[in-house]
């Protein structure tokens, strides 16, 4: 019989389970217990984006109920201080859990909110921005000057 301040079996190297009380697990643990490791691996990837803080817990539990761990961020570019659950909030899971993330919401009538994507630009479409951008400046240099 091991002590009771010992962690693993002496004679097997087992973990030990204490058979003292049951403990109640914290909102910290039954989450951690929801997450599926598949979904859990690879760079953080935004899925979708909230008006607020609320909204945005409300889209992390809806994932998290499929298994999909979240986190989010407020959006770049809106000044609202940090103490406030005022501002934009941008959606992230990793990489692996993308599809059925957008899956979820997508059945969740939040479909709207991930059809909101920002979408990176071509960089040829920024090149020719660019240059038509450059020839009218020079056309309206070459006009008043």
């Amino acid at each position: 019989m091991a002590a009771a301040d010992e962690r693993f079996c002496p004679s097997c190297g087992l973990p030990l389970v204490s058979t003292a009380a049951p403990h109640e697990a914290t909102e910290r643990q039954e989450r951690a217990r929801k997450i599926k490791p598949q979904y859990a691996e690879g760079p953080l990837v935004r899925v979708a984006g909230a008006a607020n803080q609320a909204e945005a817990e409300f889209i992390q539990s809806l994932l998290l109920e499929e298994g999909v761990p979240s986190t989010t961020r407020r959006t770049a570019g809106f000044d609202v201080p940090d103490f406030l659950a005022a501002g934009p909030r941008d959606i992230l899971v990793a990489a692996s859990g993308v599809d059925v993330a957008r899956q979820v919401l997508l059945q969740s009538d939040l479909g709207a909110k991930v059809a909101d994507q920002r979408r990176p630009v071509a960089p040829a479409k920024l090149a020719l921005a660019l240059a038509a951008g450059l020839v009218v400046l020079v056309v309206i240099v070459v006009l008043f000057v």
